[in-house]
């Protein structure tokens, strides 16, 4: 059975969801319906993992904390969950482009896909995928929007401004 808790934050409303195994999502206020299949079960303002998640994602947004310490429950495909696995490696304060990640799989065709899996990251923000941006250094599609990719590249201070219309 999922849990969740609603928080406030710098970039909008975020819904928590929480397996019994870990965080399973961070979704978006405006998400898009059916980008992400989770069930997000009961709402529980007292689960341990949703006020970790909460307090970490705090510290994160006051430029305290440059990387999460969570159970992840990733919930996809093989390759999605590879895809997912590969964003936490991505360190603070820099960016990896589609190619990047393909590359990193071992499969430089794998682009397309990566861009696909990337698109469906549930774990938003922790799973790091606002740290993808495409080839020519321009911010790509991001389920947060792009404003808000925007400003998660900006509080990381990524060694450029990004702008959204690079």
């Amino acid at each position: 059975m999922n849990h969740y808790k609603q928080i406030n934050s710098p970039v909008g409303l975020l819904k928590l969801i929480a397996s019994e195994d870990g965080l399973s999502a961070v979704l978006w206020e405006n998400e898009k319906s059916g980008r992400v299949k989770i069930d997000p079960g009961m709402e529980d303002i007292s689960n341990p993992v949703l006020l970790e998640t909460e307090k970490q994602l705090g510290e994160y947004f006051e430029k305290k904390r440059t990387k999460f310490d969570l159970p992840l429950d990733f919930i996809g495909t093989e390759f999605q969950k590879k895809v997912w696995e590969t964003l936490l490696t991505i360190p603070f304060g820099e960016t990896r482009t589609y190619g990047d990640i393909a590359r990193h799989l071992g499969d430089i065709k794998a682009v397309r896909a990566v861009g696909a899996a990337n698109g469906k990251n549930p774990i938003s923000i922790i799973a790091l995928c606002h740290r993808v941006i495409g080839v020519s250094g321009k911010l790509t599609g991001f389920a947060g929007g792009l404003p808000n990719k925007a400003f998660l590249l900006r509080l990381e201070n990524s060694g450029r401004t990004p702008t959204l219309w690079d």
